[in-house]
């Protein structure tokens, strides 16, 4: 196998493990709450912007900062919850689209008066691992090493906590779940915690990776989207694996033709696949 080919491959396995992170977010609030939180890259570019300041500006030590984001995102889902899904929660789903994607331009926009347009960098420093001539980010190891974490202690919380179960239930029956007297609203306010946290979780593995600026949403959004659509909205499972599909093709794409073109082939393939099968490579929640 060449090894340039090579290369793609295994930096397209390490960039999955980040967009698996952030699928599995996404997919468990539509899956529960049963809303598409457009706006849910940008709630990790908020998070980037806390770990920038409290890092770069104001010397937190960074494991304390980013402690912070990931508990800051949390509560943030909670308040994104409260203000604007719960008074739409009713709606039609062009409602609630309309009420996130307003999310999105509002964050952006306020982002962008706040603290301009500059691209933004924490400034750690890792090193490039070389393993039999092949070139491997450190920072996308970790990344993907603690995204895999993340991904495990969320299947387990789901799997064997109390709460954990109510939440699966919910997903698969709201109507059953309010009648055996879950409190539906306290397991919305858990499931954006969690997909709040999780979203501050994937802004400290993006931030020793990426510059954090206004639009950095706009990067990950589309193709987080695509991941759950393409694994199936809500299936946390197939939007898992879904994630490291796209990667593939977005790493392989870039090492063979340009980078834009990685994002143009991922984009082909995930049309081609919703044309084959619209609901999904593995089905939607329902």
């Amino acid at each position: 196998m060449d090894i340039y080919l090579l290369e793609a491959i295994i930096n397209g396995l390490l960039l999955g493990g980040v967009l698996a992170l952030l699928a599995l977010g996404l997919n468990l609030i539509f899956g529960v709450i049963d809303v598409v939180w457009i706006a849910y890259a940008d709630i990790v570019m908020c998070g980037m912007y806390v770990i920038y300041f409290l890092y770069a500006q104001y010397g937190v030590p960074l494991p304390l900062a980013c402690l912070i984001a990931i508990a800051a995102m949390a509560a943030f889902g909670v308040m994104v919850h409260l203000l604007i899904i719960a008074p739409v929660l009713n709606s039609p789903p062009l409602n609630q689209l309309l009420a996130t994607g307003g999310l999105l331009f509002f964050l952006q926009s306020f982002a962008t008066l706040l603290f301009g347009t500059e691209f933004r960098n924490i400034g750690v420093r890792l090193p490039i691992l070389e393993i039999a001539t092949i070139y491997v980010s450190f920072a996308r190891l970790i990344a993907f090493g603690l995204g895999l974490v993340g991904a495990v202690a969320l299947y387990f919380f789901l799997k064997r906590t109390y709460i954990g179960t109510a939440i699966r239930a919910i997903a698969q029956d709201r109507d059953i779940v309010g009648l055996m007297g879950v409190d539906q609203r306290r397991i919305y306010l858990v499931t954006s915690a969690i997909g709040g946290a999780l979203a501050g979780l994937a802004a400290c593995l993006l931030a020793m990776q990426y510059d954090v600026h206004p639009f950095i949403g706009n990067t990950f959004g589309p193709v987080i989207f695509m991941i759950c659509v393409l694994g199936g909205l809500g299936n946390m499972i197939g939007g898992f694996i879904a994630a490291f599909i796209i990667s593939q093709f977005i790493a392989v794409g870039s090492s063979c033709f340009h980078t834009e073109w990685g994002y143009a082939v991922a984009f082909l393939f995930f049309m081609v696949a919703i044309f084959i099968r619209p609901q999904g490579l593995f089905g939607s929640k329902s």
